[in-house]
């Protein structure tokens, strides 16, 4: 299967560069992909999709402020950007310009901050050693910035509003942004109305936005990033599919995290690692029964991963469609419900 089989025509007047307020006040597309059958919704009117019983997974990363500016002992401006810890002081980064980066150099964040180049890694990184006087996430705190995506170009006001209201565990670069729709006077309706809420932790890191180079998409890999699926959640989990109810993720990181730590059909356990589980059309889906997402970008894994979850002509439809009738792209921008596989 090729990656231009994945692509779609995205004005650039679709990518939503600020978030709407309310946070569930945006529009959901609701789909229906055994029928082929489309919706059109408000986030705040999501409860009218779901069923007493249904269970939703959220990913309750935390984004930190992982983009560092720097300089090199000669005065040379270096960007660094955290992308997941290994160890300790050790972390996986990339960094800009990578040609100043070489093994042994030291780059320099003010007196309290710096780190050594210490590698080089197989998808152009860089793997840094970080020295610093005091705690090192105050320090983050401090002197790193929030990443945005690079196709959002205005400054966000407040820093919070790329968290869900949910965020806890830190450590992701980028948010995940299926969560960001939620508000919690909804989360709390939702408990009222019998759906259960569980949570997983996902650090979205370099194998959520890395773009696809080859041709063919099964030459892809998927860069690793490191998840945990705590044994409450399992049991949840275990518990809806025993009920027929539905599982949902909320998100393309929740669904790769449960079905990254399924054992077989219908059966997930309780476990931490890292994954680097690729999902694309041919796919069979293990857990998941129902996907909150965003829109994706034009031949991205993660256009390929619900294109596996509800055909690919009907996404693409869908996508076109919601071209057409102004629906906002990416992180910022609108919601989607897939209410069951194809």
């Amino acid at each position: 299967m090729l990656v231009n089989d994945f692509d779609y025509y995205l004005p650039e007047s679709s990518i939503a560069q600020k978030p709407i307020e309310p946070r569930n006040s945006s529009r959901l597309m609701v789909l229906y992909p055994k029928e082929e059958r489309i919706e059109d919704s408000h986030f705040y009117e999501l409860k009218n999709f779901l069923n007493e019983g249904d269970t939703l997974i959220f990913n309750d990363t935390r984004v930190i402020p992982a983009r560092l500016i720097g300089n090199r002992k000669t005065g040379g401006r270096v960007e660094v950007f955290l992308l997941r810890r290994i160890d300790n002081n050790l972390w996986e980064t990339l960094v800009k310009p990578g040609k100043k980066a070489r093994v042994g150099e030291e780059i320099f964040f003010g007196d309290t901050l710096s780190c050594v180049i210490k590698e080089n890694t197989d998808f152009g990184g860089r793997i840094a050693e970080f020295k610093f006087n005091g705690i090192f996430e105050e320090i983050l705190d401090k002197l790193g910035e929030t990443p945005l995506p690079p196709y959002i170009h205005e400054k966000l006001e407040d820093s919070e509003r790329y968290q869900t209201v949910y965020a806890r565990e830190k450590g992701s670069a980028a948010a995940p942004t299926a969560g960001l729709h939620f508000t919690k006077e909804q989360l709390e309706e939702l408990k009222e109305y019998g759906v259960n809420l569980g949570f997983l932790t996902l650090h979205v890191g370099l194998g959520t936005f890395r773009p696809v180079k080859a041709e063919n998409i099964e030459e892809h890999k998927m860069h690793k990033e490191y998840y945990v699926l705590p044994e409450d959640t399992a049991k949840l989990i275990m518990e809806t599919k025993a009920k027929g109810k539905r599982v949902i993720a909320v998100g393309t990181t929740a669904m790769r995290t449960m079905e990254a730590a399924a054992t077989g059909i219908g059966k997930i356990e309780g476990k931490s690692g890292a994954t680097e589980i690729f999902i694309y059309p041919g796919y069979e889906f293990k857990i998941v029964d129902a996907l909150i997402t965003n829109f994706h970008l034009p031949k991205s894994t993660l256009l390929m991963l619900v294109s596996a979850f509800a055909g690919r002509e009907f996404m693409l439809k869908a996508y076109e469609r919601a071209v057409k009738t102004g629906y906002r792209f990416f992180s910022f921008g609108d919601a989607m419900f897939i209410t069951g596989r194809k």
